[in-house]
């Protein structure tokens, strides 16, 4: 039976949560070769912060444009004084920094082995030059000597469009899944059957979002996040309808339960209480700390330099306490469109 059929929904694979444990986190540097040095030069500062902070508690795996940038990218760790242990490089042409997206996912089979799922990536919807970073998932595969189940042909699914809970619920926007710019044709009901087999999901919160308001057409990582099985991370109805979230879905999102047909706890995280202002002058508005990046040691949470922003590392901090909160200046990568979250890929200990 064709994977995209209706009726088959065995699973066959499971995506682990995000804070379970670790063997590493992969990150895609800036490099030059796409939007010049500026655009490198003003996020360099954000990949060092990451870096430093992830080594904490794992390894830290580096994939570098060419052995150019990874000689640069060597010696801006050093001249931090960042131990370079738990740092590991990969040399291959990237597009962009969203690993998130174009990255592999990483899933268990029913016998606990580990694997690469490659759902493909095309641009969000072939917004942005996506060929060099459609292949990381099929060059990680090949150099760590994992399965790699293609889903190329299947489905195009970017990371940051789904949210797990690692008890069998998955929280999505259409708009980002069930649109003709990825998947023509698709039904809800095809989808679902696809995340079943493949991310060994269950229980489906569905959200319409909002195609066309950015280039990922609203991924749900950006303001709605499960903290566990029984708590949702998120905005306020003010907040969320500044961030442009749809009536209808605020109220979906209110009224979602669980796979046990419980009733969510909802923990709210106030926006920027200022506009955020990048360290080169441009307002880009109010920016989300929902975006946030759980390791095995620490939370990587963004900030903005703005007076909320220890308010929402409080918050985030009580939700983790076994974890070490970390704010991530994201001023300049916010105007590029994403934060902690977006950039940051784990891949579960064996």
């Amino acid at each position: 039976m064709a994977p995209g059929s209706t009726a088959d929904t065995t699973k066959l694979y499971t995506m682990p949560e995000e804070s379970s444990p670790h063997e590493g986190t992969w990150l895609q540097w800036p490099h030059e070769y796409q939007y010049g040095k500026t655009f490198r030069n003003r996020l360099d500062n954000t990949w060092i912060a990451m870096t430093k902070a992830l080594i904490q508690g794992e390894k830290v795996h580096l994939i570098v444009y060419d052995q150019t940038e990874r000689e640069r990218v060597t010696s801006l760790l050093k001249t931090e004084n960042i131990p370079l242990d738990n740092v590991d490089f990969t040399i291959s042409p990237t597009d962009d920094v969203w690993v998130r997206d174009n990255g592999p996912i990483f899933v268990r089979d029913k016998n606990g082995h580990l694997l690469i799922e490659d759902w493909g990536f095309n641009g969000w919807g072939r917004k942005a030059d996506y060929e060099n970073c459609n292949q990381i998932p099929a060059k990680l595969a090949n150099d760590r000597n994992l399965k790699k189940i293609d889903l190329n042909g299947i489905m195009i699914n970017e990371g940051g469009s789904v949210e797990i809970d690692g008890k069998g619920t998955f929280m999505a926007c259409k708009s980002s899944i069930l649109n003709e710019n990825r998947n023509p044709g698709m039904t809800q009901a095809q989808a679902e059957a696809i995340f079943i087999r493949y991310l060994g999901v269950t229980k489906f919160i569905w959200l319409d979002g909002k195609a066309g308001l950015e280039i990922t057409d609203m991924h749900i990582d950006g303001f709605a996040r499960f903290v566990n099985s029984s708590a949702i991370i998120t905005m306020s109805e003010e907040d969320m309808l500044y961030w442009q979230v749809p009536q209808k879905d605020i109220s979906t999102l209110y009224g979602a339960t669980n796979k046990n047909a419980e009733p969510y706890n909802f923990v709210k995280v106030p926006l920027t209480r200022n506009d955020v202002v990048t360290t080169y002058g441009k307002n880009v508005g109010k920016g989300s700390y929902i975006n946030y990046y759980i390791a095995n040691n620490t939370v990587l949470v963004p900030n903005y330099n703005d007076p909320n922003d220890t308010v929402a590392n409080n918050i985030i901090q009580k939700l983790y306490p076994g974890r070490k909160v970390i704010g991530i200046d994201c001023r300049n990568l916010f105007a590029n469109g994403g934060m902690v979250h977006c950039v940051t890929q784990q891949q579960p200990k064996q």
